[in-house]
């Protein structure tokens, strides 16, 4: 019999003084089965990320066909395609030619090194693909903070991020292996 997904009730502040952005989201998220508390807390420091009233979770883990996270416009074209951990070189040139903008975050330290070397030659014509990395310490420690009701306290600034639950402070330093245009 399969496992069904946990779900997590996620109250999301976000503070982004880097995009003017100061918002807070009330989220429903599916664990699936197979999603480490890592995983599941770096789709939602993404969300913190990119926050916008119109960007949401998918069915992410469960699909083939669609990012962990996305914002489509009111008339249904994909402005942003938001995906997790190492996406094969495929799925990086298909995610591309869907959407105006695909940002990858990597994390996992020294797999995620050998992926983006492997991959980083093929992915340099695309204009509207930014790569980014998480460290692995980091990542981990975000890990720990997963809880299926959070009150999470996400800040932004100079490209530094904090992210608070109750009295758990993590920092991020994201590391950019790739630029977008």
């Amino acid at each position: 019999m399969a496992q069904k997904s946990t779900i997590y009730k996620v109250e999301l502040s976000v503070s982004d003084m880097d995009r003017h952005y100061y918002e807070t989201h009330k989220l429903t998220v599916a664990k699936h089965p197979s999603e480490t508390d890592e995983r599941l807390m770096v789709r939602i420091l993404a969300f913190a990320l990119n926050a916008h009233e119109q960007l949401e979770m998918t069915k992410g883990l469960s699909t083939d066909d669609e990012p962990d996270i996305w914002q489509k416009s009111l008339s249904g074209e994909l402005n942003l395609w938001v995906a997790l951990g190492l996406p094969s070189e495929k799925v990086v040139r298909q995610s591309c030619g869907k959407a105006s903008k695909v940002i990858v975050y990597t994390y996992g330290g020294r797999t995620a090194a050998m992926w983006w070397e492997k991959i980083k030659n093929s992915t340099t014509r695309f204009d509207n693909l930014q790569v980014i990395n998480f460290l692995e310490k980091e990542t981990g420690d975000l890990g720990e903070l997963a809880n299926r009701s959070m009150k999470l306290q996400v800040n932004i600034q100079d490209g530094e991020i904090m992210i608070s639950v109750d009295d758990s402070i993590v920092y991020v330093t994201p590391i950019e292996w790739k630029s977008a245009e």
